[in-house]
């Protein structure tokens, strides 16, 4: 009986698959190919029958041609057929002469498309050479093409050297990126295949710029209709990027990428222009930029755009150029949000020159305006605090009103020690008034007046409830904000009440606190009630005077002028 090796056979078998597989694959290629090859070859064959209709006439030159010694080695005739694709290549004898480097070809579609009915491309000439292959941005259909070579006596001047008609028969579609002597002259190379793409809402712009540094910026500007939005984006390492929001709904965008004009200071030049048909019907609200962004170094990552809905809490998102002259001293970022007449300030850290935190929309559903700043840098003391906005956009928010019960500048009333020590503080007591009156007690009696501050004006952006309770001195606004946080965090709404104080110690600026109890507004002073100024020292000398004190005798001292968030 003659055996066989079973090890064999399995080799054999699956050399045979191997070569079964190989077959089928080989089989599925080479039909790819051959409908490819058969496509290609009707377009081609269209051309030809094109060709034979029209009279293939010679191309015709311009008198200024002859005078710089032109010559054309493609396109040959004035008017053919042409499958998806043309050649310009010429060679100019009298070259050195030309003020500029670059041939200006122009392009024009007989009929308008979504990438609309024209397209430019400026050539280099190169030891008197140019070349230049063009695509068919509308697909199929008639173009006129126009050459046009620069002057022999003036500056960004040029002569019409040859105009030709080119029957593109071949549907498929591109808009070929082309770059002006200026994006040539930066070295600008922008990552698309296609200056005329599909998006959804966002343009993810990415590219290179060999000839600018991180010192240089570069401008971007959309425009859609009558609508138009500028903005200035960073140069790092010679490249570039930035996520472009499609601001205006369906439809084709125009977004032109300018670089600095190097004779010409805060001034840029059309480099690129890319048109890109958003597939979305979302209209966006641009975020407004002022000079500050670029000139204090910062960059926002998030929002890209306004008009965004939340649920009453928003987060933003960036960097601060570590590299700007007071970069390492941008410690904090101020948000301003308004809502019809109510304002609030918020503050958020920047740290490691990045910020990426969250603040509240604290007056219900509705529009906000927010208004991003940086801190005025000065070395001087104050009790006042200068910022200069970089950027304002809108908020949509379905929040509740929550106003006087959640955290806001200052405020921290959901810092695990603020809420430890409330529960500490109206523990067994059993009605809002008894905890509003633990909380002023707490308040007046632990927190002594800090004198050398008010009179040095060492007023800084951190004040807080929280710098209050550690330190454990302050002046009025420190004791307010102490007193509203402990008061939050017990549930009870509370406000910080800004004023003017007189026949007490100073005639000047003075906080309180507003507590809501029983539906009512109860007022209290714990700055008053924990001492007083003697010889500019501080006495402590606890009082009840000024908690939920007589309206008329507490008007005789404070003057209410309104409230802070």
């Amino acid at each position: 009986m003659n055996r066989k090796n079973p090890i064999a056979v399995i080799l054999l078998c699956f050399a045979v698959s191997l070569m079964f597989l190989s077959a089928c694959s080989s089989s599925a290629d080479t039909k790819a190919e051959k409908e490819e090859a058969k496509e290609e070859d009707k377009y081609e064959k269209l051309v030809k029958e094109k060709n034979k209709e029209l009279e293939l006439a010679p191309i015709e030159l311009t008198s200024y041609s002859e005078e710089i010694g032109v010559t054309l080695a493609d396109p040959e005739y004035k008017e053919f057929a042409a499958n998806g694709k043309v050649v310009v290549e010429g060679e100019i004898e009298k070259h050195n002469d030309l003020k500029s480097g670059y041939a200006w070809i122009k392009v024009r579609s007989k009929e308008e498309g979504p990438a609309g009915d024209q397209l430019e491309y400026y050539t280099p000439i190169e030891d008197g050479k140019f070349k230049q292959s063009m695509h068919f941005f509308n697909g199929e259909g008639e173009y006129s093409v126009k050459i046009q070579l620069p002057s022999k006596d003036q500056e960004n001047y040029f002569y019409d050297t040859a105009s030709f008609t080119v029957h593109n028969v071949n549907p498929n579609k591109k808009r070929d990126v082309t770059y002006t002597p200026f994006g040539r002259g930066a070295d600008l190379e922008v990552s698309v295949d296609s200056s005329y793409t599909k998006e959804n809402e966002v343009f993810a712009l990415q590219g290179k710029a060999g000839q600018l540094t991180d010192s240089d910026t570069i401008m971007l500007k959309l425009k859609k209709d009558s609508e138009t939005w500028t903005h200035v984006i960073p140069v790092k390492g010679g490249t570039f990027s930035y996520d472009v929001p499609l601001f205006y709904g369906k439809g084709v965008h125009e977004l032109e990428v300018l670089v600095p004009d190097e004779e010409r200071e805060n001034y840029y030049q059309t480099a690129t222009t890319i048109l890109i048909d958003n597939e979305s019907d979302r209209t966006m609200s641009p975020i407004e930029y002022s000079e500050t962004y670029m000139e204090r170094g910062v960059t926002l990552e998030s929002p890209q755009y306004g008009g965004e809905e939340t649920d009453g809490l928003y987060t933003v998102k960036g960097t601060i150029d570590r590299r700007d002259e007071f970069g390492p001293e941008t410690d904090h970022i101020y948000i301003k949000t308004k809502k019809g007449e109510d304002e609030a300030l918020d503050v958020i850290p920047v740290e490691d020159f990045t910020f990426d935190d969250s603040f509240y929309l604290r007056f219900g559903p509705g529009t906000y305006e927010v208004t991003l700043s940086v801190p005025e840098i000065k070395e001087e003391n104050s009790d006042s605090f200068r910022f200069y906005g970089f950027a304002k956009f809108e908020v949509e928010s379905t929040g509740e009103d929550k106003r006087d019960l959640l955290p806001s500048r200052g405020v921290e009333s959901d810092h695990p020690a603020i809420e430890e020590l409330a529960q500490k503080l109206t523990a067994g007591k059993k009605t809002d008034r008894e905890k509003v009156k633990a909380i002023y007690d707490y308040t007046a009696k632990n927190v002594s007046y800090d004198v050398e501050k008010l009179e040095n004006e060492d007023f800084e952006w951190d004040d807080s409830a929280m710098k209050t309770l550690d330190e454990e001195t302050g002046v009025c606004q420190d004791y307010a904000y102490l007193a509203i946080a402990l008061l939050r965090a017990s549930d009870i709404e509370a406000r910080f009440v800004e004023g003017m104080a007189r026949g007490g110690w100073w005639p000047q600026r003075h906080a309180w606190v507003e507590a809501k109890v029983n539906g009512k507004w109860l007022t209290m002073d714990p700055t008053w009630g924990s001492g007083y100024i003697k010889d500019d020292k501080f006495v402590a000398d606890f009082n009840e005077k000024y908690f939920d004190p007589d309206p008329a005798e507490f008007e005789k001292t404070h003057t209410r002028t309104g409230v802070a968030y």
